[in-house]
């Protein structure tokens, strides 16, 4: 759970500001969407195939720009 701790004289907007930083770093929304909905396991299965393939062709995409570069 995101939780803030306001500091001395700190203003409401930015104790607010501070917490939305940190939901939207912990993850929270985006797990709360996630878990709207059942999804059945082969689509999950799917989703996470796909995200495993575009990681990876971003690291490999990121080397060869780097190994071209210094030649």
């Amino acid at each position: 759970m995101a939780e803030v701790i306001p500091g001395a004289e700190e203003s409401f907007d930015s104790l607010l500001k501070r917490f939305n930083r940190k939901v939207q770093q912990d993850g929270i929304l985006a797990e709360l969407r996630r878990r709207e909905h059942y999804e059945k396991p082969s689509i999950k299965r799917k989703r996470k195939k796909a995200a495993k393939k575009r990681g990876s062709a971003r690291s490999t995409r990121t080397f060869r720009r780097a190994a071209s570069s210094t030649r």
